[in-house]
């Protein structure tokens, strides 16, 4: 969330508003948005409020160099937003330039054309309003349902909504916890939910946070950093010895030995997207100065963000301007600078702080590490009937403590693993105790398991599936927890959201929609062997950038082997597919012949 620094006190009376509508969804996150637009597009009529005044959460914010793996993991609302953000650098510079190119395929944008994007995407959704500066001040609830929820507004006014389902887009999961749903802040013990990856005993620790700044070496968009409130020299004394041990080489770089990870290739416009340094000398990243962000009042997030403000940009400060920096680091550090055509009003510095964990309900579903681990014997991970999304990144995280000092210490809680892309399944949006609430982006899940879903473009999937399902629960009339899971994947299988990985399937082919469906049934499970885990991963593009996943192939013009042919047509006899149509099926030489005609009209 946006936190400014000062705030203006007014005395004006208080302004009372009322309003119904069918979606009430709080926070504009990219989880939020497709939530929204997934909801508007199926008939409801959605308030989207934002508690600040900028729409697009991190990928406005800063997050600009997208985590994925491989280009075949994403589809829905995200790759319609990566479509057109390359398709305005093709407007804007020719489609053989070299912003096209350093876009990626739209997923390396500039804050402001993703922005420019999202805020497009919004405004075409009649049904959509969206109310920005709107705090969440109080809900009521009756019979497992939330009823209304009051919104503070600026100059004294207060929003009342009411609304048959509604939606937490924050990533702090601030609606969900002032509904009184369970949630989890912190780790869990290993043993819990037989995860690897956890601590052997539960605590409080969080993943640690830091700002994505956008910066460039272009002097004609340079902007050089001003010193921050409550700057001390002192605090930074200790990077000397750091920078002099040699473990440092540049002060921007990628991916390692460097303070700031400038990541590569730069976005348009040689822009950098800077990142935290994983398993770096420095860091970022400030474990333990974000524990009370999670469940603070609007002022204690203020004051975190501050702090965060205070050491980061200090750094920064400190390395182009103090004498007692040596002259090849400062001289490097004062190439750089914040870009003048990205957020302007906030002195060119993101308006949002990096939040990657806060709090996570603890719902129908609890995503863990088994869930995104591979089959014994099998490529794919394990299945889930009720699949509304996938991803391929593997748990992640940061780091959430720091033993030693600020400068040259360790971060610890520290992983990156590799797996297999994964299914997700609806229960993770369900809250236990309400029957009108989705929460696609505080999802339910293991910290271990959050570490793989808190990614933008998954959680641009979970908000997709949350809208239609939305709207799907108000058409039936029944509560959330009883929607045809059957029907909600084939909207978003109909609105090219992927629910199984394919790396032979593009969104735009014949057989998307009837692939998605059969594997969806469990069809592919089981079909290729399982790989080694330091080949889980096609070939490297570029750093963390891979070309697709081997064994997840659909291979649709590969024969139909018998054993294949014969449990395909136990699993169509299942499905109550006609036995007219598995009899003609069966009869099909290759994969992709036996599932058109086990699905043609």
């Amino acid at each position: 969330m946006i936190r400014v620094l000062f705030a203006l006190s007014i005395s004006v009376p208080a302004i009372k508003a009322e309003q119904s509508t069918d979606v009430v969804i709080y926070g504009a996150t990219p989880g939020g948005i497709a939530a929204a637009i997934s909801a508007a597009k199926d008939g409801s009529k959605v308030v989207l409020v934002e508690p600040t005044d900028r729409i697009g959460g991190l990928v406005a914010s800063g997050l600009s160099h997208t985590d994925f793996h491989s280009f075949e993991s994403l589809s829905g609302t995200f790759a319609e937003v990566a479509k057109r953000a390359e398709n305005h650098y093709i407007k804007t510079y020719g489609a053989d330039s070299q912003q096209v190119k350093d876009s990626f395929r739209g997923t390396f944008t500039e804050p402001k054309v993703n922005l420019l994007v999202l805020e497009g995407m919004v405004s075409e959704q009649p049904n959509i309003t969206v109310r920005k500066h709107g705090q969440l001040a109080s809900l009521t609830t009756s019979d497992r349902r939330i009823k209304t929820a009051t919104f503070t507004l600026p100059a004294g006014e207060t929003l009342s909504l009411s609304g048959k389902v509604f939606i937490d887009g924050t990533y702090e999961g601030d609606l969900m916890a002032k509904a009184g749903v369970e949630f989890k802040v912190g780790r869990e013990g290993k043993a819990e939910f037989n995860e690897s990856l956890a601590p052997d005993q539960a605590d409080n620790q969080l993943q640690a946070y830091n700002f994505r700044l956008i910066m460039t070496p272009e002097e004609s968009n340079r902007v050089t950093p001003e010193k921050p409130a409550r700057y001390r020299r002192e605090d930074f004394l200790e990077l000397i010895p750091a920078l002099e041990s040699g473990k440092i080489k540049k002060v921007f770089d990628y991916p390692k030995e460097c303070i700031f990870k400038a990541q590569t290739p730069p976005l348009p416009n040689n822009k950098y997207d800077i990142n935290d340094v994983s398993g770096g000398f420095i860091r970022l990243s400030l474990p333990g100065k974000n524990l009370g962000w999670p469940e603070g009042t609007e002022k204690e997030r203020q004051a975190i963000f501050a702090e965060h403000v205070r050491d980061q940009i200090g750094l920064l400060y400190f390395l182009q301007n103090d004498e007692a920096v040596p002259t090849k680091f400062r001289e490097e550090a004062r190439q750089w600078g914040f870009c003048k055509d990205e957020f302007t009003e906030s002195n060119h510095l993101p308006p949002q702080l990096y939040v990657r964990e806060a709090r996570r309900m603890q719902g129908v579903h609890v995503y863990s590490q088994p869930d995104s681990e591979a089959v014994a014997g099998d490529a794919r991970t394990k299945f889930f009937p009720d699949s509304i999304a996938m991803g391929d990144y593997g748990n992640n995280c940061h780091g959430t403590f720091h033993e030693g000092p600020r400068f040259g210490g360790k971060h610890t809680g520290e992983f990156y693993n590799p797996v297999p892309p994964y299914q997700i399944p609806y229960g993770v949006l369900l809250p236990k105790t309400l029957d009108n609430l989705l929460v696609p982006v505080a999802v339910s899940s293991t910290h271990v398991g959050f570490c793989a879903l808190r990614l933008e473009p998954i959680w641009m999937s979970l908000g997709q599936a949350a809208g239609f399902a939305a709207s799907q629960a108000i058409r039936k009339d029944v509560p959330l927890g009883k929607v045809s899971v059957s029907d909600l994947q084939n909207k978003l299988i109909a609105d090219q959201s992927a629910l199984t990985y394919f790396s032979d399937l593009p969104l735009d082919s014949p057989d998307f929609a009837i692939v998605q469906r059969w594997a969806a049934a469990g069809a592919f499970m089981g079909i290729e062997p399982a790989q080694p885990k330091n080949a889980l991963r096609g070939k490297k593009i570029h750093g963390q950038y891979n070309e697709a996943n081997p064994g997840h192939a659909a291979k649709l013009d590969e024969p139909l082997d018998a054993p294949l042919a014969g449990r395909w047509v136990e699993l169509a006899a299942e499905m109550k597919i006609s036995p007219e149509k598995i009899a003609s099926a069966k009869a099909k030489a290759t994969r992709g012949e036996f599932i058109r005609t086990i699905f043609a009209p």
